[in-house]
């Protein structure tokens, strides 16, 4: 009878906690039963269980717990092609929910990553028809946003079918392929180097014709210079020659002692200075006299 009571306990134990499911924040959860997603008697919407402690029959009922809450989809990088056949790297994220439990659990399994994978598929789809039918300028130019709405239309319209709400589609960068990259980089630094030369080859010019200026003012302010001291000197030499005459008027032979004395001076600067002349010469007259005779 123990044995009894206490089996009896057990699988009463064993009903309970397999009648008992708890559904957490954040989460939401819906019931297969005989492969079958349980339904709302009467409306036939599916029976969706929110956070809290539900019921459920044992052994005959599956719990399937889903995540509720906006989800980020940030993949790889795709390539789009534009309405001119060039090609673009762009990276975008989508922002979804679960929509409608049932659908996405039977479209996906309730697997994230496949749901992922079809809804980025779906995304792309709708990404690539806007960009093949826009330009280049068109789409870096202020068209974005305007690209990113039209996505997500289309992306809703065909995400219905996955039991997701697309919340919002952004596109985080555009980029150029690598090899058009390169490309590109190599004719802007060709024709930087281009006008680069042609600002140092106009420098060039306007330098010489500076330094042409300079030279030719230079040498006019020589010229001045040198014929104001010509002027100066012949000034001078002319007032020398004045005073040499006043002073010879006044006093021949001083002016004579005086000029003799410079001319002792002269000859005789250096040690090393030879001459060769008669001792009587004229030139001595100061030397043998004291009035030159």
């Amino acid at each position: 009878m123990k044995n009894l009571l206490i089996a009896v306990f057990v699988l009463l134990v064993l009903l309970t906690s397999g009648a008992l499911f708890v559904v957490k924040e954040g989460e939401r959860a819906i019931v297969i039963q005989f492969g079958k997603v349980q339904r709302v008697e009467g409306t036939g919407e599916t029976k969706v269980f929110e956070p809290g402690l539900h019921f459920k029959l044992p052994f005959i009922d599956t719990v399937r717990h889903l995540d509720a809450r906006i989800q980020t989809l940030d993949g790889t990088p795709d390539r789009f092609v534009t309405s001119e056949k060039k090609d673009l790297i762009v990276d975008s994220y989508v922002k979804w929910r679960i929509d409608d439990f049932a659908r996405y659990y039977l479209s996906t399994g309730g697997n994230k990553l496949q749901a992922e994978a079809l809804l980025k598929q779906k995304v792309n789809n709708g990404l690539r028809s806007e960009f093949g039918t826009r330009t280049i300028a068109q789409i870096v130019s202020g068209e974005r946003s305007a690209l990113m709405n039209q996505a997500m239309e289309q992306a809703s319209t065909s995400s219905d079918e996955l039991g997701i709400e697309i919340v919002d589609v952004r596109v985080k960068q555009i980029n150029l392929p690598t090899e058009v990259s390169n490309s590109i980089f190599q004719r802007m630094r060709a024709e930087r180097a281009g006008v680069a030369r042609e600002h140092r080859s106009q420098g060039q010019e306007q330098a010489e014709v500076i330094k042409a200026n300079i030279d030719a003012k230079v040498t006019v302010m020589l010229a001045d210079a040198e014929r104001n001291a010509r002027q100066l000197r012949g000034e001078g030499d002319a007032l020398a020659a004045q005073i040499y005459a006043d002073a010879y008027s006044k006093n021949a032979d001083f002016y004579s002692f005086l000029r003799s004395m410079d001319a002792y001076k002269q000859s005789f600067n250096s040690k090393q200075d030879v001459m060769v002349i008669a001792p009587d010469s004229e030139f001595f007259k100061y030397m043998n006299g004291a009035k030159g005779k």
